[in-house]
């Protein structure tokens, strides 16, 4: 008897060592961390629209090596440059709402790629509603166990263009 508790022991542990390594798992809890991450850019975005740039403090890495290629055109790299041209999106109060659509997610140990559809609108200079539908790429970085955001890259918005 106790022969068959050692062996259903062993059994049992080995099961739960392969579900708890087995890469297929790791990689689905990576992919809903880091789809958690990029919704939290999403809700930043929107806040942004309105006015507030702030949120965008807590969903990005605040390291030199961050890039920002926006719907506005130009590059920034470094967040001090990044969070600059955040703020001048959010004086700009585009309104509205843009959503992640048809979202890919591929996930490293370190390192995370989103690619996919900005749908929503926004509203130009002159109180026009504008429709948004613009590819993007955002790439995030593992800071502390928290998923950062260290690179994001979408289509020009002829509205935005600098």
């Amino acid at each position: 008897m106790k022969r068959k508790s050692v062996s259903l022991s062993t059994l049992v542990l080995a099961i739960a060592l392969s579900i708890l390594c087995n890469p297929a798992h790791a990689s689905q809890n990576g992919e809903e961390t880091v789809r958690k991450a990029a919704a939290g850019f999403y809700s930043a975005l929107n806040v942004l629209f309105a006015g507030n740039p702030d949120p965008m403090n807590e969903v990005w890495s605040h390291a030199d090596d961050v890039t920002y290629m926006g719907p506005g055109g130009g590059f920034q790299i470094g967040w001090p440059q990044v969070f600059e041209n955040w703020k001048k999106q959010a004086a700009m109060k585009l309104g509205g709402n843009v959503e992640p659509a048809e979202m890919h997610i591929a996930v490293g140990r370190e390192i995370a790629v989103v690619q996919n559809y900005e749908k929503g609108t926004n509203i130009n200079a002159q109180g026009k509603q504008e429709k948004v539908s613009i590819r993007a790429t955002s790439i995030f970085r593992k800071e502390e166990g928290n998923w950062k955001m260290i690179g994001h890259h979408t289509d020009l918005l002829s509205y935005l263009k600098e």
